[in-house]
Formats: structure tokens, C-alpha cells, sequence
């Protein structure tokens, strides 16, 4: 008997029975499907609700239950039309097959929008910055030299990195990355075996800076302490004591 009414856009509807063992719950699918709303499913007579009851993986080509079917419980679903593999190209749009050997800066390219759920075209110009900068070209001034850095970089030396908030990759000075160390100068004193507090430079902290005495490391707050610019040890160094306090960089 001929189809009556107007015949499906996606090909012919499709029926796949599954097998419960109250265990399985992800099942191959006869037909790839783009969606979990483009078949029917059936458990025990029962319809089942896309996402809630079922969903897709495997790009489509599985079905995965919320809860494995039981064993004895009849299992089907139906395609509601298997989609067609064929895709038909308007005539001039593709002119040759051979491959791209130049520049292709004012080409376009085909691409699948899926909000619109069709091909369309973009001109390479529309997605990058630089219309050099793009397949087939020879970008000036960019990369020189493809050795690797055989010493430290240079404060002056620039990397590339990728800038999340502007979306777009940038370059960067080392300098800004990796900031150069600067050491004050260090204190020297010597014990008398009676003074206790002695001057040091401003802005310091127990924890910023190595007390030693006669070669001996001395431990903060325990052997020393400081306010504002003068260090105080608990016992005051011996006669003839080499003092020497080093800041360390901040």
C-alpha cells in the first residue's frame, strides 16, 4: 500500500527489542540518534520519559536506563525515523576537490551551527585577529628563531601566554613574570659581652632576616627578638662576639 500523506524528512521508522536481565542498564543501539526525545522507548508497556527515564551516550550510539529493566519485562523502541547518511550539496558551492596550497585568507570555510542546526560559511578573516596569520601564509616578525634558550631569560625577554579574561594569547616580559631578588646589606656588630639590643634596618621581622653569632645560627623569638629598627637577643653575646644579621629578601 503507497505511503499516504507526506513522507518522513529523516527515513523510514525503526524498531530494536532489548533483552532485561534486571542488571544491564546501557544498551547498543541499532541507529545512531542525535537525541533522547527521537525514539520511543517501552518497559513493560510502560513509556518511558526521555532524560528522566533513559538517556544517550556514546555520541548516540547507546541508550543508558536510570534503572536496569527486569528480567522477563518486554523492552522495545522505536526510531521515529532513522536519519538518512546522505547529504546533498548545492551545485558551485564545492568546484574542485584539490588540495589547498596558498594563502586563504579571503576562503571560506563550512561549518555545522548548531543553534541553527545547518552548514553554513565563514571567511577565515572572521576568525583570526591577523589575516597573515592563517593557513597557508608566512607571518612576519613573529618567531625568528626555533632553538631552544640555552641560559636564564633576560628581564627584557618576552613570553607568549595565554590571557583567559581577554580570550586572546598575549606576550609577556619575564620581568613581569619573575620579579629579580633584591638582598639589603648585612648588619655587622661585635658582643661586649653586656648589650642586648642593637640597630638594624627598618621594615624587618624574626622571620625575614638570619642572626648569627660567632658562626652559630640563632633562632628566632627563642635567641632574639625585634621592634622596629632594634633586635634584642635574650642573652646579651660574649665579649669579642662576631654578630652578623642578614635580610633576607622580601
Amino acid at each position: 500500500m503507497a505511503y499516504i500523506g507526506r513522507e518522513p524528512a529523516y527515513g523510514a521508522f525503526e524498531k530494536q527489542t532489548l533483552t532485561a536481565d534486571s542488571s544491564t542498564t546501557t544498551f547498543t543501539l541499532d541507529y545512531v540518534v542525535g537525541s533522547s526525545s527521537s525514539i520511543l522507548v517501552s518497559v513493560a508497556g510502560i513509556l518511558q520519559e526521555p532524560i528522566i527515564a533513559y538517556g544517550l551516550a556514546n555520541g548516540g550510539q547507546s541508550i543508558v536506563f536510570s534503572e536496569a529493566p527486569t528480567t522477563g519485562d518486554t523492552v522495545f523502541l522505536v526510531f521515529l525515523g532513522v536519519t538518512m547518511e546522505t547529504l546533498t550539496v548545492g551545485a558551485g558551492v564545492i568546484t574542485s576537490q584539490n588540495a589547498l596550497t596558498a594563502g586563504a585568507t579571503a576562503d571560506n570555510l563550512l561549518i555545522y551551527d548548531d543553534s541553527a542546526t545547518a552548514l553554513k560559511k565563514i571567511s577565515l578573516s572572521t576568525l583570526f585577529t591577523d589575516p597573515l596569520d592563517v593557513i597557508g601564509s608566512t607571518p612576519t616578525n613573529i618567531i625568528t628563531d626555533r632553538s631552544s634558550l640555552g641560559e636564564l631569560a633576560a628581564d627584557g625577554d618576552q613570553l607568549l601566554i595565554y590571557d583567559t579574561s581577554a580570550g586572546a594569547i598575549k606576550k609577556v616580559a619575564k620581568s613581569n613574570i619573575a620579579t629579580a631578588l633584591t638582598y639589603d646589606n648585612r648588619t655587622t656588630a661585635t658582643g661586649d659581652a653586656s648589650t642586648v639590643a642593637f640597630t638594624i634596618n627598618s621594615n624587618r621581622a624574626v622571620n625575614d632576616v638570619l642572626v648569627i653569632v660567632n658562626g652559630i645560627f640563632l633562632t628566632p623569638t627563642d635567641d632574639y627578638t625585634i621592634s622596629s629598627t632594634t633586635l634584642t637577643f635574650v642573652t646579651a653575646p660574649a665579649a669579642s662576639a662576631e654578630i652578623v644579621v642578614r635580610y633576607l629578601p622580601k
